[in-house]
């Protein structure tokens, strides 16, 4: 029983860790593609319709946000992207940071579509567009010293979990945790749904 703890790094999961991005890639690529799609018809529906112009500067979107009703002006700028783990993967291809607390609060997982609105002044402003389908799993929150980072062990996998989440429900290493992953789709991240104390019979 020992010997299994102390390979917990060094078992298949690892390689199937390697191998599981290329998948991931194309799942998320295949799901913007999807988004896309449906964007094109609508702007092409929209087009065939005698819809009304309107002044650009105007009222754009409005949307709630932190309990208050907010109106996009011209010059914020728009896009979407996919959720990778860490940070949202643009439509222009480019890597913008999600701030954690933002992910572990909304438990956001790989694959999950993202709206980013950049206001005057660089803020960013992300919003949830398009949820993965989730499944829950219980497993053993683990700490590597070597790459000082925080996993979960489920189901014979080992998945990445932000520290911001273990920080917020004030994780160790040996707790029970329920997380969420992608149910259709393999994964190297997690989020955490809540802890389980073990010593204390109560959740989190």
């Amino acid at each position: 029983m020992t010997e299994e703890r102390t390979s917990l790094f060094e078992d298949e999961s690892d390689v199937l860790a390697e191998e599981e991005p290329l998948n991931n890639k194309f799942a998320i690529a295949s799901r913007m593609i999807q988004d896309l799609k449906y964007r094109l018809e609508q702007l092409e529906r929209l087009l065939m319709s005698q819809a009304e112009t309107v002044d650009e500067n105007l009222f754009i979107e409005l949307r709630h946000e932190g309990g208050m009703m907010r109106a996009s002006s011209a010059q914020d700028r728009m896009l979407e992207g996919v959720f990778n783990g860490e940070h949202m993967v643009g439509e222009d291809g480019q890597i913008y940071h999600v701030p954690a607390n933002y992910a572990s609060k909304s438990k956001l997982v790989e694959g999950d579509l993202l709206k980013l609105t950049i206001v005057d002044g660089g803020r960013f402003l992300f919003k949830q567009k398009g949820p993965m389908e989730r499944e829950r799993c219980v497993g053993t929150l683990v700490y590597d010293e070597q790459l000082q980072t925080w996993k979960v062990v489920a189901n014979g996998l080992k998945y990445r979990v932000l520290p911001a989440s273990v920080s917020f429900y004030h994780g160790q290493a040996g707790d029970e945790v329920a997380i969420l992953v992608p149910k259709s789709t393999p994964s190297r991240w997690a989020a955490i749904e809540h802890l389980i104390k073990q010593e204390l019979g109560m959740e989190n």
